[in-house]
């Protein structure tokens, strides 16, 4: 089930606002399922601008390499470090594994809520 309070983009990242402006990025249960075992992330650096629907990561799985699209533009103000050395946690727990921290935010409009999203996979 994906979190409500959560915004979603076609690509399977989600996107978690936070009051100070700033926004968590990470990838959805049904992405990390779809991309099987995770092995190895390959994340940008903080102060790296990212582009909406343009790749920003990569991770790959015991299946293949695929990209990781921003669901916004701005500036990445953190990454998380810790999926360097354990990318697992993205498949145990994808909402709590957020890959960067955007600031600078543009670009929420195209994003799904919680019950849309659950329709697009559906589909």
């Amino acid at each position: 089930m994906n979190p409500k309070e959560l915004l979603y983009s076609k690509t399977h990242e989600w996107v978690k606002k936070n009051e100070d402006g700033t926004a968590y990025v990470g990838l959805t249960d049904f992405a990390q399922s779809e991309l099987g075992e995770l092995v190895f992330v390959n994340l940008p650096e903080e102060g790296d601008a990212v582009t909406a629907e343009e790749s920003f990561a990569d991770v790959e799985s015991v299946k293949a390499v695929s990209d990781v699209m921003s669901p916004v533009t701005g500036t990445i103000i953190a990454v998380n470090e810790e999926l360097l050395d354990a990318p697992q946690n993205i498949n145990e727990q994808p909402y709590e594994a957020w890959l960067i921290q955007v600031g600078d935010i543009e670009g929420y409009e195209d994003l799904m809520d919680a019950d849309a999203y659950e329709a697009f996979i559906a589909g």
